[in-house]
């Protein structure tokens, strides 16, 4: 199951639907007016469909929708951002398949996703690559205040830790700012600077763009993963999550 996000953050996504579903349709009607469209598509020129450029386009989510007459449409959608030393990541570069995961830290299933993850990570070893990205969501109230914790504490090398801690106190229900702050203490943080770097909103702004660059690639909800490029959306078993590693390797 996938937890929705507000309809701020997926307006973009459904304008992409939208033209995408208007390419389906066409080739019922018109095989000029298809010829047509394809070269807009690929000319980047409509609106909310881009062509991946520079270093995010070996990162590019691709939409795939089959027309009435039994062939592919495939028009590649918004770029899935570069993974750049400001993100969050465990695992070698060179590992054959990357995970990038938008998560909230408050929602129920990316609190089962994590634990598949944890599985992916202690069977696959080097060949998995797991990059955290944040996208909490406005209905879950502690979220945005545990995604700030989480970069307080990557300010003083606990990000993972701290990532730990709050999955945890998810489980256990007792998700709080003062939680975070006793849990920095605990990991041995400057509580002073910690506590300062939380209460200011420091890193608030750095979160929304991150979760509106998610909502962009195709992110609707959480759990959403990217496996090499691939859009999986939801906690899927492990079982399910395997094949699709398997699949890439």
């Amino acid at each position: 199951m996938i937890d929705q996000t507000n309809n701020e953050l997926i307006n973009g996504t459904r304008r992409t639907s939208f033209l995408l579903g208007l390419t389906s349709g066409v080739a019922g009607t018109s095989v000029l007016a298809l010829v047509g469209l394809f070269v807009l598509l690929f000319a980047g020129q409509v609106q909310g469909i881009k062509s991946p450029t520079g270093a995010a386009a070996n990162n590019v989510n691709t939409v795939v929708n089959t027309n009435q007459g039994g062939g592919e449409v495939v028009a590649p959608a918004a770029d899935l951002p570069a993974i750049t030393s400001d993100d969050h990541v465990k695992g070698p570069e060179n590992a054959k398949v990357t995970l990038i995961a938008y998560s909230d830290f408050e929602c129920p299933y990316c609190l089962n996703h994590k634990a598949t993850v944890d599985q992916v990570v202690e069977n696959y070893g080097d060949d998995v690559r797991v990059v955290f990205r944040h996208f909490p969501l406005s209905f879950h109230p502690e979220a945005e205040k545990a995604a700030e914790a989480s970069e307080c504490a990557a300010e003083q090398g606990k990000f993972w830790e701290m990532h730990d801690k709050i999955f945890a106190a998810n489980e256990a229900g007792t998700m709080s700012v003062n939680k975070w702050k006793e849990e920095a203490k605990k990991l041995g943080l400057n509580t002073t600077k910690f506590n300062d770097c939380l209460d200011s909103g420091k890193y608030a702004s750095n979160i929304s763009d991150e979760a509106a660059s998610g909502s962009a690639a195709g992110v609707e909800g959480t759990p959403a993963t990217f496996v090499n490029g691939e859009l999986v959306s939801g906690a899927l078993p492990y079982d399910q999550f395997k094949q699709i590693i398997d699949s890439k390797l």
